[in-house]
């Protein structure tokens, strides 16, 4: 995200402030480390060995005897809440067709889900002098822990110019 980052700082022309970036995905998340390609291959690995994918993942990373609670997907809805939040989302859950084609289409990630709610949804960076300021390995980088996907982020400038 950094380079688009920085483009938009400079069309903002904020000199000091901060910039909030956040996730707007349950399953992604936003944090400033190194952008390297084999850090990336150790952040995979890692992240696979605190919340490994569950047997009925089709991810080639599921781990036999591994299962969540969230992926029962035929128990799903489960709360008046989570059926509220469904109609709310448009889907009639009260239509026994509906329902099934709202289960069919909800994948098997509680994982994705745990690992996001680690790493943390959001950064906020300083800007001085119309620089955002990192380190000078540091990148903002939005992790996608259940894609490939379209994702999105909000941004938002706080400052002065």
């Amino acid at each position: 995200l950094t380079p688009t980052l920085k483009s938009l700082l400079i069309k903002s022309q904020m000199k000091n402030g901060v910039v909030n970036i956040v996730s707007r995905h349950t399953t992604t998340a936003i944090t400033i480390n190194e952008k390297e390609s084999r850090l990336a291959q150790d952040m995979e690995q890692y992240f696979l060995s605190l919340a490994p994918p569950d047997e009925r993942s089709s991810s080639v990373a599921k781990q036999e005897g591994v299962r969540y609670y969230h992926n029962d997907i035929d128990q799903r809805p489960d709360s008046t809440e989570e059926a509220q939040r469904c109609i709310e989302n448009g889907w009639d859950i009260h239509d026994e067709n509906e329902l099934q084609k709202w289960r069919d289409q909800e994948p098997i990630n509680a994982h994705s889900h745990l690992l996001s709610m680690l790493l943390g949804s959001s950064e906020s960076v300083p800007v001085v002098d119309g620089n955002m300021v990192i380190g000078q390995w540091q990148s903002v980088l939005l992790v996608d822990l259940d894609g490939p996907r379209d994702r999105t982020v909000g941004i938002q400038f706080m400052g002065y110019k």
